[in-house]
């Protein structure tokens, strides 16, 4: 923790400093005089404004449509900008690619894109937390919430120390979903968590994707609920994050200054809405991502499409310098069979949004690409909201990717602008 006095009271407290908690306090320091607290329980903001820090600028993307029209979103995006600064990536020459796909019942999205990287995102998280003590804001980092009082607004941190407020903003993130799920129960929100998104993250060369040389991130949605997701080129690589139980894959890029190593990563992924008797999201992605931990030794798994069209698992001798001329970037991954591991339903539709893939840009399904799995995003804790600021109860507000007011940087800030909206306008 920070050497920092907090106070024994705010007029408002925010809890997490992601893009939605950095929206709210953006705007209510520059609109009000009001007592602030941003709170963060690791030494620098994660999530997406961390890894890659990939901005999109046009509606829908990352604005779920039950809260958001596109009217409220543009306007909110000019705001946003003002703060973030973007830097719009170009975009060239993809009417060939919207023809192709159109016979195909595709659509490619022209979405207009900033992209930072990953080795310039701390500097620029650093930045903006700057930006807010100077107007004033107390930013704890490195303090972490146990949980709210129930009964008054106060809430006790994990050192023991409690805090009065007026208003509380919570925008802790996909990660600690379990957390926020706690603190609804014991405020009395009704909430439903039954979506979750499954998918896998496919790496090649750069040649073989060929429209990331005209559309940095390319948004292309398919039939059943499959879309890309996260497009990394020039100095891209896959990681593999902890979360509680299992590892997921992800993709990072470092920004145009570092030496590209012509390769292209980008996620595919299928949208799923449970019903009874499994409602549980969070659970579903966590069951999945822990059958992969034992069928890999604990790590995640990765698969050639020249060994998955064969039928056949990929070995360690698969990754050699003949056909397969490209070595994995994520080189923890275990060699195995993807079929083995996830479920058919699912595969199948992504395998069949890979093969219009490869019609709309061909190369995709070059035998040396590589497959890796699991890649999990849960959205699953949507909060039943009492007004369109996103309220849950008098004072108590919940925003962001964890929340299921936005999927993404822009519109998670957007949706903390709209929270502070309601404060201001009371």
């Amino acid at each position: 923790m920070e050497n920092l006095k907090l106070k024994n009271y705010y007029d408002l407290i925010i809890v997490g400093s992601g893009p939605a908690g950095l929206g709210a306090a953006f705007k209510m320091a520059e609109n009000s005089d009001s007592s602030i607290l941003l709170i963060e329980k690791k030494k620098i903001s994660s999530g997406g404004l961390r890894n890659d820090c990939k901005q999109n600028y046009t509606y829908p993307v990352g604005f779920p449509l039950e809260h958001w029209k596109k009217e409220n979103a543009d306007v909110l995006l000019e705001e946003v900008a003002t703060h973030l600064k973007p830097k719009m990536e170009t975009r060239l020459n993809i009417d060939k690619y919207i023809k192709r796909a159109e016979k195909l019942g595709v659509d490619i999205l022209a979405i207009d894109q900033a992209h930072v990287g990953t080795d310039k995102s701390s500097k620029l998280i650093n930045g903006l937390i700057k930006q807010l003590k100077t107007l004033g804001v107390d930013v704890a980092l490195e303090t972490e919430v146990k949980e709210l009082v129930s009964d008054k607004k106060e809430m006790i941190l994990e050192s023991g120390e409690i805090i009065a407020f007026d208003n509380i903003i919570l925008g802790p993130g996909r990660a600690d979903y379990d957390w926020m799920q706690e603190q609804m129960n014991k405020l009395g929100v009704e909430y439903s968590y039954n979506i979750v998104d499954i998918g896998i993250r496919v790496e090649m060369k750069e040649e073989n994707y060929s429209i990331v040389k005209d559309y940095y991130d390319p948004k292309i949605l398919f039939p059943n609920k499959v879309r890309t997701f996260c497009t990394n080129s020039g100095c891209a690589n896959i990681v593999r994050e902890k979360y509680k139980g299992y590892y997921s894959v992800n993709g990072h890029s470092l920004s145009k200054e570092k030496k590209a190593n012509n390769l292209v990563n980008f996620a595919m992924l299928k949208t799923i809405r449970l019903t009874e008797p499994v409602v549980s999201g969070q659970q579903f992605g966590k069951i999945l991502g822990e059958m992969v931990m034992q069928l890999s030794g604990g790590s995640v798994i990765m698969q050639r499409v020249g060994d998955f069209r064969l039928g056949q698992r990929s070995k360690k001798e698969t990754f050699n310098n003949d056909l397969y001329d490209f070595k994995p970037t994520l080189s923890n991954a275990v060699a195995a069979d993807l079929s083995l591991s996830m479920p058919a339903k699912i595969l199948r539709d992504i395998w069949s949004a890979l093969k219009k893939l490869d019609s709309i840009v061909p190369g995709v399904l070059h035998p040396s690409t590589i497959l890796y799995y699991p890649e999990i995003k849960t959205y699953s804790n949507k909060p039943q909201f009492v007004n369109d600021n996103f309220m849950v109860k008098d004072g108590y507000y919940i925003i962001g990717d964890g929340a299921g007011t936005s999927r993404g940087i822009t519109a998670a800030w957007a949706s903390g602008i709209r929270a502070v909206n309601g404060i201001l306008s009371k």
